[in-house]
């Protein structure tokens, strides 16, 4: 199986976060959760990697605000530039905002950095770095080189990203999330036939049904803890089922604590016949190992047995499938739980 991977990620290390109730922590999404996947894959005798390669900015562009990616490219120098004690001590240091919009309608832009940060930034995860934005162009031309092997080969492929991706919207970041990797490969993808994006990542894919929540030619699925009690919050309810010509082709299964193997899987059959039902030609799995039990920033009790029974399930649908890594932050058990679901895509 072909695995689209860069070592660029690891300029993307902030050394922070702040958890709800503002307390610091160190950085869940970090550079061992790729040590830990290389390894688990380097232990197996059909994964091979492959670097990706440039595809410019055009499919970046194709989902993302213009003046939200030239934001991302450059809000650290000029934040060096605004402060420059900041390059005194940068590891210690991420760049966030001390204030959030509410978007209303019409909604202005701030000229300021601060103001134009908390515009574009949702939440204090998604952590800005030296680092980041070359990190994130990496992590995008990794799905994009995935999707590209997909199409010319009718194969599934296996897009190992970091950052992660689904929580970015058109023009915002959150949740370790900066450019929202799925979308911009199911775009990609979707001027080549149709798509379907099934998210199996813990977290409601809010970044995702932003983007095509008002598209037909793209059936969105996720299958997320509640977002009554879990981030995001504020989307990923299951009357949210697109708008305009994407009413109906968007659809959000938000499941209850401790949902384990059965109840997941019930879930998921429910996903996939919707899924045949809209007989796509291609197929994007956002893939978050967090619905593992024991993870740390999730309260579903999947096993590993569940993720192979996931993967086959998924895998029956016999589609060419571009599976991109999202969430799992429980870095002892995350390489081989991803093998595990990848070894039914083969």
């Amino acid at each position: 199986m072909k695995i689209f991977y860069s070592d660029t990620h690891r300029k993307h290390q902030p050394s922070f976060e702040v958890f709800d109730g503002g307390k610091r922590v160190p950085y869940l999404e970090n550079a061992d959760r790729m040590d830990r996947i290389l390894d688990a894959l380097s232990k197996t005798d059909w994964a091979e990697l492959i670097p990706p390669i440039d595809f410019g900015l055009d499919p970046i562009l194709g989902v993302h605000d213009r003046d939200y990616i030239s934001f991302l490219a450059s809000c650290w120098t000029e934040w060096l530039a605004l402060d420059p004690t900041v390059a005194a001590s940068p590891g210690e240091n991420a760049f966030l905002p001390a204030t959030f919009a509410l978007r209303r309608k019409p909604s202005r832009v701030p000229s300021q950095l601060l103001g134009r940060a908390g515009y574009y930034i949702m939440d204090l995860s998604a952590c800005i770095v030296a680092g980041t934005y070359e990190a994130v162009l990496a992590s995008a031309n990794c799905a994009l080189s995935a999707a590209d092997f997909v199409f010319r080969n009718q194969q599934s492929a296996f897009a190992l990203c970091r950052p992660p991706g689904h929580h970015a919207g058109k023009d915002y970041a959150a949740g370790y999330c900066f450019v929202n990797n799925s979308s911009v490969a199911a775009n990609w993808l979707s001027s080549k036939g149709r798509v379907a994006i099934l998210d199996i990542d813990y977290h409601a894919g809010n970044g995702t049904q932003d983007i095509f929540y008002e598209r037909a030619d793209v059936l969105t699925i996720s299958l997320h803890g509640d977002p009554d009690f879990e981030y995001p919050h504020f989307i990923g309810f299951a009357e949210e089922t697109g708008a305009g010509a994407g009413l109906d082709f968007h659809r959000n299964f938000p499941l209850p604590k401790a949902t384990g193997d059965e109840g997941y899987l019930s879930v998921l059959d429910e996903a996939l016949k919707l899924i045949r039902d809209f007989a796509p030609n291609y197929l994007i799995v956002p893939t978050g190992m967090d619905t593992f039990e024991g993870d740390p920033l999730g309260s579903f009790k999947v096993t590993r047995a569940g993720f192979a029974e996931i993967g086959k399930r998924i895998a029956a649908l016999h589609l060419p499938a571009v599976v991109v890594m999202e969430g799992g932050y429980a870095n002892a058990a995350l390489g081989e739980n991803i093998v595990t679901l990848l070894e039914n895509f083969k």
